[in-house]
């Protein structure tokens, strides 16, 4: 960059005080959040900004939407948590309200999205000893190159990416590795008698918005079909209206065995996912098998049903797909030498960065942040734009100038 990006000492504060008491396993835009509203953060300075990463999608419904908020605190002054040693009075009705609204027979509720990965391998594993007749401790779960599910050890296990993996093994055995978006790989993978699943992420989005061919995802159904292997589809970010359609995989009209959803379940306000699936795959899990303390408790209970009731009420499916072909129309419009290519699907977006310097990505998420936006690159020269999907066609033109600029920034 040619001159450093300035902050005040009030932001300079809070920086110091996250680098001094808390781990250094982040590396986030210098600016500090204090307060949410719709398309808009605000920092610590009252400084206005455009959200374009969304909490990596848990907020497509918006910062603090008032029917989510009001659910949250409704619930939360009458019961938060019982466990599940006990019945409460929301989780059945959740569960009617979210099997009814996915089509499927169960549910398991779980917090973070890497439960739900986890969750959902469990399943897979569980199906294939107990229906499949694969023999003990030999079931196989197949990945796509180019994952992200998260950071536990399974899931770094499954990863192809050395930041996330490199220095934590020993690994998970069972795992496999296919390319993403190649049939024919995954047909020999498949061919193996002991292999239970197929996890998938329909759209890649921490690789930096990779979208297959179409047919993929129709193709993955099938040979799941021939080889008697579950689809497991990971809509933990690519889910709930962010591609256009309620899920990704509703571009293709196909169904996956298991749904991973989480993020914008509980519309960014507190931690919710869950796995779905029929009963001949969540039936083979019994009582002390699986389970989290806080796993379907009321508090993220009342919160998810809200959460998925406005999603639909305030046709978020329909904006997300029309401004995030507004989005990509005026990105083009820019025309910018420093942009290689635009690609994405609804509001789940991404642009390459074409520049002599490797960090030019992250430089121009410091220009955007200097000018009111706020994105943060991926695997260097990729940026997401994702913002939340109640945004209007005046302020996604009022980002794109913004987005323009900073790309002049590039420049000098």
């Amino acid at each position: 960059m040619s001159t450093p990006i300035q902050t005040s000492a009030n932001t300079a504060k809070y920086i110091a005080l996250e680098d001094q008491f808390g781990a250094h396993n982040y590396h986030p835009v210098p600016v500090v959040l204090e307060k949410g509203e719709g398309v808009f953060l605000y920092d610590v300075d009252g400084k206005r900004y455009f959200d374009f990463l969304s909490g990596y999608s848990a907020v497509n419904q918006g910062h603090c939407h008032p029917e989510i908020i009001k659910a949250l605190t409704e619930q939360a002054q009458k019961l938060t948590l019982t466990s599940r040693a006990f019945y409460n009075n929301q989780l059945g009705a959740y569960e009617k309200y979210i099997t009814n609204y996915f089509g499927y027979d169960k549910v398991l509720p779980m917090n973070t999205g890497v439960e739900g990965g986890e969750t959902a391998i469990k399943l897979a594993r569980r199906w294939g000893y107990a229906v499949k007749g694969i023999p003990e401790n030999q079931a196989k779960v197949i990945f796509a190159e180019g994952n992200f599910w998260g950071r536990t050890l399974a899931a770094i296990s499954s990863s192809t990416d050395p930041s996330s993996y490199k220095g934590f093994g020993p690994y998970m055995p069972g795992f496999g590795l296919v390319p993403y978006n190649d049939l024919a790989a995954l047909e020999t993978a498949l061919q193996d008698p002991t292999v239970a699943a197929y996890m998938v992420e329909p759209i890649q989005g921490e690789a930096g918005v990779v979208i297959p061919t179409d047919g993929y995802l129709k193709g993955v159904r099938a040979l799941c079909d021939k080889y008697n292997v579950l689809f497991i589809a990971d809509e933990i970010q690519t889910g709930l209206a962010r591609t256009g359609t309620m899920l990704a995989c509703d571009h293709e009209q196909v169904r996956p065995d298991i749904l991973i959803l989480g993020k914008a379940l509980s519309g960014g306000t507190i931690p919710v996912s869950a796995v779905l699936a029929d009963d001949v795959v969540m039936m083979q899990i019994k009582p002390g098998e699986h389970g989290s303390t806080y796993g379907g408790n009321p508090l993220a209970c009342a919160v998810a049903m809200k959460a998925l009731e406005v999603i639909k009420s305030e046709n978020m499916v329909e904006n997300a797909f029309k401004m995030g072909e507004i989005l990509r129309s005026e990105l083009a419009k820019l025309n910018s030498p420093y942009v290689a290519s635009i690609r994405g699907r609804g509001l789940l977006n991404a642009i390459v960065i074409k520049h002599e310097n490797p960090e030019a990505a992250w430089d121009l998420c410091l220009y955007l942040k200097e000018l009111g936006i706020l994105a943060k690159p991926t695997h260097g020269d990729k940026i997401r734009f994702a913002p939340p999907l109640i945004i209007t066609e005046a302020q996604i033109k009022e980002a794109v100038q913004l987005i323009g600029k900073g790309l002049e920034q590039l420049a000098k």
